[in-house]
């Protein structure tokens, strides 16, 4: 008999993680270990169980998931990991994939692309929701590092320690949008953490020292 998938859920919303854990193992093969409703909670369950993939989600309370993924994969070099996100953007599917992510697979999907992500994960290829692979390959990637007016004014407040919700509020935006424009920024510029964007924006005399 083929060895089993083990896999940690890391979702903020209890009924989502019931829910995917009833799907999951009605795989005879897999086995959820652990359950995570943050990004740290993640990482610490990624030390102790160094499951066989992680499934992520990208919007969670606390620290974002994409800036912890690198951490993540440290704490536990050979788990795969599978997002599964509300996010439709192709600029944050093309982050989660420059990061290391083997799965990108939409909430809204039918549940055998989820088993079909974490199988192919695990085997250590990678899988993309093909509606979303499509937006991809219509989409070019961007070549500039030049960032728009609102992305440097999202890049400031960022560098000035602002979180999400405030940055919202004082440009008028809606959180989910601040988070679109912070996945554009770090991909444009190449980075990953906040402290990269603080440096990023020091270099650009945006923020005084």
């Amino acid at each position: 008999m083929a060895e089993g998938i083990s896999i940690v859920l890391a979702d903020d919303h209890t009924v989502v993680r019931r829910a995917l854990r009833l799907l999951l193992q009605e795989e005879g093969d897999f086995e959820v270990v652990a359950e995570a409703s943050d990004a740290d909670g993640a990482i610490r369950y990624l030390r102790g169980h160094k499951p066989t993939v992680l499934i992520l989600d990208l919007n969670m309370p606390g620290r974002p998931s994409l800036e912890a993924i690198p951490e993540m994969r440290e704490a536990s070099p050979e788990t795969k990991i599978v997002v599964l996100t509300m996010q439709k953007e192709p600029a944050f599917a093309r982050q989660a994939l420059q990061l290391g992510v083997l799965g990108y697979v939409l909430k809204e999907a039918a549940d055998d692309e989820l088993v079909q992500a974490v199988r192919r994960a695990a085997a250590g290829d990678t899988y993309l929701q093909p509606a979303l692979g499509a937006k991809l390959a219509a989409e070019p990637e961007p070549a500039a590092t030049d960032l728009s007016e609102r992305e440097t004014d999202v890049l400031r407040l960022i560098a000035l320690g602002h979180t999400n919700a405030e940055i919202a509020e004082k440009l008028y935006i809606s959180v989910r949008t601040v988070e679109t424009h912070r996945a554009h920024i770090q991909q444009k510029l190449g980075v990953s953490s906040r402290a990269e964007l603080v440096r990023c924006a020091l270099s650009r005399g945006l923020v005084e020292t």
